[in-house]
């Protein structure tokens, strides 16, 4: 027999829930960044996080491996972030 929760604590919970989703990542310091990168198989700097764009996780590395992707990503999950993979870059003085 089911018993029925208190409109009370339904209200309670919805508004915990609401209030959680709308939470602000945080910036992490290029030494936490730098730490977890090394942690997924990275070097320094391969991992950026922007102050304009504070949810998006960069990813900056030519061909990383799915390993690697998805240790950022878990990472990046953990942490309220979205990952984005820059892994094709050309510079324009290569270009030739």
């Amino acid at each position: 027999m089911l018993r029925r929760l208190p409109t009370r604590l339904i209200t309670s919970i919805g508004g915990i829930l609401a209030l959680s989703a709308c939470a602000t990542p945080r910036m992490h310091t290029q030494a936490e960044l730098n730490t977890a990168g090394q942690a997924c198989g990275l070097t320094y700097g391969e991992l950026i996080q922007d102050e304009e764009a504070k949810k998006l996780l960069i990813l900056f590395r030519e061909a990383p491996s799915p390993e690697q992707r998805g240790c950022v990503y878990k990472w990046a999950l953990r942490n309220q972030l979205k990952l984005v993979v820059v892994d094709s870059i050309q510079f324009p003085e290569q270009a030739q």
